[in-house]
């Protein structure tokens, strides 16, 4: 992952759109996060439910790899970090 050989400034509309950016992405994945958790309890109470629940838990991880994947490549824009 080849990182800048120079200093990288931001500027400040850039770090705020950066930072609301993160704050989008962890909000995404907290709520995804309490899907997970519903399903695992309605498993848990249910589980005859579980393959059914099944599609959701995988709906909600493929979402925030997702979610992850669109920030970091903000990220490495913003710091200009080329990935091959």
């Amino acid at each position: 992952m080849p990182l800048p050989s120079q200093p990288v400034t931001l500027t400040v509309e850039q770090l705020t759109e950066l930072n609301g950016k993160l704050a989008t992405m962890r909000h995404d994945l907290n709520n995804k996060l309490c899907v997970i958790a519903g399903s695992v309890e309605v498993i848990r109470i249910k589980p005859q439910s579980a393959q059914r629940m099944l599609e959701t838990l995988l709906e909600q991880s493929a979402g925030m790899a997702a979610a992850i994947k669109k920030y970091s490549d903000e990220f490495d824009r913003a710091f200009g970090i080329t990935r091959p």
